[in-house]
């Protein structure tokens, strides 16, 4: 029994012995530091014999360890002759690949690759025509910049500057430096693939261009890292890789898109001066010190969705074309847009961002980054709205927190229309369901899950497998959740409706002083108009009561100043002036007409017809508040002896139909002008009614206005 028990034990330490080292994984095996010291009889043969990479010869120095530190000096010197050497006589681009190696010591770049006149038309024969027009590309901006630098500092000729060209590939893919790493001043006419790159020590790549792709992602930079006026011809990513040491991006350039997604950044980075020609991701990066992207300049969208900032970041004069999206991000201390410009249709997107008021800030300029915060709905994001406002009644910055209100009101607005008009997620048939953008496959996913489950939201279609983002963005404001099913919650939702819309063209939902202003003195005219028209048009038969001519241009020039006044306040400070004035017009013109046509279809055959129906109180004349004066006066004789009739015959009678309506509208006049108690037609009375009555409200609406715009009120009201 002896011999099988010891055959099976030594299968088995055969078995894990290959397991465990024979047959590696290959993971493994590509993880393991490289075994082999470069040599010169190695780097010899390495040099006689390049490899194809994607049809590219490139020098093979992957999986060794390459000492370049001071006491090898003999061995770094011929290292960097023996290469240079090589790159230079190569008729044909040549790479290099220090894949898996690790390279110790200080790593020169410059004492590598091919050196060229940086400013000038000078250029090495063995370029191409090609090449030849990389290298021109930014070679004239260049040398102006020095021109002028050299101009201001230094008087004498200087030599020309010399810049360091490698026409091949560079791949340094897990390649681990463990000295300084400098690759500034330096042209890649290739591609550089840096995937999973290891840099110990300080690095430098400052004044370098990437004529192609330049791939950084994954990896370490565990001490500073300077990237200042560096030049990305094609796209640049830096996906998952971490900055451990302080980042400087100062003064370049992406010409093509930048991906830093799911970068993490430990110390201070300095993103600071940087023009971003395309789209910049930087979503669900971690920003663990302070963050500056100052004066940069975003010509497209720019995206921090889900990123997280811990301490503060700075946008400080940047410039935004298009949209930068924060949608999940979270701002853990503070953000900064103090004096960011914002393209006409730049936005920012903070849909579901994480922000406490009591911890962080969001600070810009007072009146303009209220309006550029936007979210796509409010279902999901009304707290953070909540929190929006308070931030900025904590800064006194009421016209931003109005902003916020205003748009949470707009949202709000739409919110109804989806309830009113929108198809029910949980109740539409399977032929409303694809009427409204949804495939028959996506139609049927929806059936089943709400069968198991009804949606609360309308973005909880995003969980279903069939359905993708886009369909959403298609479909989502067509989609109501929670519709009334009975006609009276149907009657109440759209008087909400109406309401919300009424105090947001007309008041901007009690934001605007001036718009309401608008609206009043649109109104103030109008009314008046009427009353005058109604007043000094009696008849023409068979004694005719009609104004005088200059009376009627006075009264037409009156009315004119006052409505190109609104109108000049509601176009310079309304969202959408159009929808004020048809809502406005349905309030002012409909009722009030008909009242004054049926009150010349029954004509006027009554008693006083020779004076007029409006008198003032003659007792009394100063500036006063009238909020509970009642637009006739009491029955009561005695009363009558106080009033007494407007008069006709005066130049300035015209301004009294103008007083009167500000006094019915406004309760704010100085002489008290009301109708008379005795033979007035009962249209007239109630043409003064219905004012009076849109008056009340209006003054409301004002006092409510003034109580969101004045500073000083305005926080004695929120922070009593």
């Amino acid at each position: 029994m002896a011999k099988p028990v010891s055959l099976i034990a030594i299968l088995l330490a055969l078995g894990l012995w290959l397991a465990s080292g024979w047959i590696a994984p290959p993971a493994l095996a590509a993880a393991a530091p490289p075994a082999r010291i470069l040599t010169l009889e190695l780097l010899q043969s390495r040099l006689k014999t390049p490899t194809q990479s994607e049809g590219i010869r490139t020098l093979d120095l992957r999986q060794l360890v390459i000492d370049l530190r001071p006491e090898n000096t003999a061995f770094r010197d011929q290292f960097y002759r023996l290469v240079q050497s090589q790159i230079q006589r190569s008729p044909v681009p040549l790479g290099i690949d220090l894949s898996y190696s690790v390279v110790q010591g200080e790593f020169k770049f410059s004492d590598l690759g091919l050196k060229t006149a940086l400013y000038g038309q000078s250029a090495l024969p063995m370029f191409s025509e090609t090449e030849q027009m990389q290298l021109a590309r930014d070679r004239r901006r260049l040398s102006q910049l020095s021109q002028l630098s050299r101009s201001l500092l230094v008087q004498t000729q200087s030599e020309p500057l010399q810049i360091t060209v490698l026409r091949g590939t560079l791949t340094l893919v897990q390649t681990r430096f463990e000295g300084f790493v400098n690759f500034s001043n330096t042209f890649f006419l290739g591609r550089v693939e840096a995937t999973g790159a290891v840099f110990t020590q300080a690095s430098d790549w400052s004044e370098t261009r990437f004529s192609r792709q330049a791939s950084f992602d994954s990896a370490l930079f565990q001490r500073d890292l300077r990237f200042r006026s560096t030049l990305f011809f094609d796209r640049a990513r830096f996906n998952q890789a971490q900055f451990q040491g302080a980042t400087n991006f100062q003064g370049s350039e992406f010409q093509a898109s930048a991906t830093f997604n799911q970068a993490m950044f430990q110390q201070f980075a300095n993103l600071t001066r940087i023009q971003w020609r395309e789209i910049a991701d930087f979503s669900q990066t971690r920003w663990q010190e302070v963050a500056q992207f100052d004066r940069d300049k975003f010509a497209e969208q720019v995206f921090f969705s889900e990123a997280v900032f811990d301490k503060p970041v700075s946008f400080r004069q940047a410039r935004f074309n298009k949209s930068a999206n924060f949608r999940g991000a979270a701002i853990l201390n503070q953000a900064d847009f103090a004096d960011a410009s914002f393209a006409s249709r730049a936005y920012l997107n903070v849909s579901n961002l994480q922000f406490d008021p009591r911890q962080a800030r969001i600070l810009g300029n007072p009146g303009q980054i209220g309006r550029v915060l936007s979210v796509p709905a409010l279902q999901g994001n009304e707290t953070l709205l909540r929190n929006f406002v308070q931030n900025f009644r904590l800064l006194q910055a009421v016209i931003d927190a109005n902003d916020v209100q205003y748009t949470t009101e707009k949202l709000r607005l739409r919110q109804y229309q989806q309830r009113l008009l929108g198809t029910g997620l949980n109740s539409a048939s399977p032929t409303q369901l694809s009427r409204t953008g949804f495939s028959a496959a996506q139609v049927e996913a929806i059936l089943k899950a709400r069968i198991e489950q009804p949606f609360r939201n309308v973005s909880d279609i995003l969980q279903l497998e069939k359905i993708d983002f886009a369909t959403y963005v298609k479909v989502r404001d067509r989609l109501a959740v929670g519709r009334s099913a009975s006609p009276f919650g149907w009657l109440l939702d759209g008087t909400r409706w109406l309401t919300l819309t009424l105090l947001l063209v007309l008041t901007r939902y009690g934001t605007s002083f001036w718009l309401v202003l608008g609206v009043g003195l649109i109104a103030i005219a109008h009314f008046g108009v009427l009353f005058w028209v109604a007043d000094r048009f009696r008849r023409l038969h068979p004694q005719a009561i009609l104004p005088t001519l200059p009376e009627t241009l006075w009264m037409g020039g009156g009315f004119g100043f006052l409505t190109l006044a609104g109108l000049a306040a509601i176009f310079r400070v309304g969202d959408t002036p159009w929808a004020t004035l048809a809502y406005l017009a349905l309030i002012l013109v409909p009722l009030p007409l008909t009242m004054l046509l049926a009150l010349y279809w029954q004509g006027r055959y009554h008693d006083l017809m020779q004076v007029s129906y409006f008198v003032e109180d003659g007792s009394i004349r100063q500036l006063r508040f009238m909020i509970g004066r009642l637009p006739n006066i009491p029955g009561f004789p005695d009363f009558r002896a106080r009033y007494s009739s407007i008069l006709w015959d005066k130049r300035w009678s015209w301004l009294n139909y103008f007083d009167f309506s500000v006094n019915n509208q406004m309760r704010f006049g100085f002489n008290d002008i009301r109708l008379r108690d005795e033979a007035l037609p009962g249209l007239i009375s109630a043409l003064a009614w219905y004012q009076w009555t849109f008056g009340i409200i209006y003054f409301g609406l004002l006092l409510w206005t003034l109580s969101r715009t004045i500073p000083g009120l305005n926080l004695l009201i929120y922070f009593k």
